[in-house]
């Protein structure tokens, strides 16, 4: 009886064997160097790129040590690269008159590119309330969309099938945060700029921040008006009133002020350090201004470091 199995050529091996080295090899990434004016920045990127201490820092290193990290970049349809990491990286290497940086070229769709941008910069520890709302709201948005795709067309780890979770329970899981605090953040992008541009002043606390989000867009720009009239910021209580007026249609200028005007109770947001606590750490005859200006130097030495490993 003659066998039913199909034979293969030993030159028809090969050329599997080849073919398939050939996608290892085009899948393997490579560091490049490419020119800044080619690199440009990712669409709707929410963290902001500053000309601060921190990057000045940034900007000297590069220049006695080049780029310890290269940035990740994707192709542009209209030509060169949209960043998906380094905006930071990019600032510094012109601060640095480089006219190039290492960059490794990968080929993203939109949510895969989103979701790495977001990842790559929440690693940072300054980031501010304004910039983790947004980048909670893309990521989020990118995860749900991959979750919704058939599983062949979904290579990334957000399935559609992992373990039955939501998408909000995943990201709740990566960043640490509760779900609804990740939530809370997303409220924060209902903010008009200029009020949200006081949360990140911390002019306005996180908590009664949220409460404001619900004010139609209007109601923001009048309670503006309001604050500044009375030259007062509301407090958690105070915002609550104010989402309650809005929702029963009774958010007037005249309510605001009412409300604004009113005297609030202290709300402490102190650390406190007594003589007892850290006297062992200083020679006896250091007064208590001297142990102020020590503890402060002392931390702003340290908080530069942080800053500096976190831009790099």
């Amino acid at each position: 009886m003659k066998s039913s199995a199909k034979k293969i050529s030993l030159t028809s091996v090969d050329d599997l064997f080849s073919t398939e080295e050939s996608r290892v090899d085009e899948q393997r990434e490579k560091i490049v160097e490419i020119p800044l004016s080619e690199l440009h920045p990712f669409k709707d990127h929410p963290f902001k790129v500053i000309d601060n201490e921190a990057m000045f820092d940034t900007a000297e290193s590069i220049k006695q040590y080049g780029v310890l990290v290269p940035a990740i970049a994707r192709p542009r349809e209209d030509g060169g690269y949209e960043l998906v990491s380094g905006h930071r990286r990019k600032r510094a290497c012109e601060l640095a008159s480089l006219e190039t940086m290492p960059v490794i070229i990968r080929n993203l769709d939109d949510d895969a590119a989103t979701i790495i941008m977001v990842d790559s910069n929440l690693q940072r520890e300054n980031i501010l309330p304004s910039e983790r709302a947004f980048a909670y709201k893309l990521k989020l948005s990118a995860m749900k969309r991959q979750a919704g795709r058939p599983a062949k067309e979904n290579g990334s780890q957000f399935g559609n099938n992992l373990s039955g979770k939501k998408s909000s329970e995943l990201l709740a899981e990566q960043t640490g945060e509760s779900k609804n605090q990740i939530f809370r953040y997303i409220r924060l992008t209902e903010l008009v700029p200029e009020l949200l541009s006081m949360v990140d002043e911390k002019k306005i606390a996180f908590n009664p921040a949220v409460e404001l989000s619900y004010l139609k867009s209007d109601e923001q720009l009048l309670l503006i008006d309001a604050m500044d009239t009375e030259q007062s910021t509301p407090s958690l209580s105070q915002a609550q009133r104010l989402k309650k007026f809005s929702a029963e249609g009774n958010c007037t200028l005249e309510a605001m002020c009412a409300i604004m005007s009113e005297e609030k109770k202290g709300e402490p947001d102190k650390v406190t350090l007594t003589g007892d606590k850290i006297k062992k750490y200083f020679p006896k005859n250091y007064t208590p201004q001297q142990m102020e200006a020590t503890i402060i130097k002392l931390l702003e030495g340290w908080h530069k470091k942080r800053t500096q490993d976190q831009e790099r």
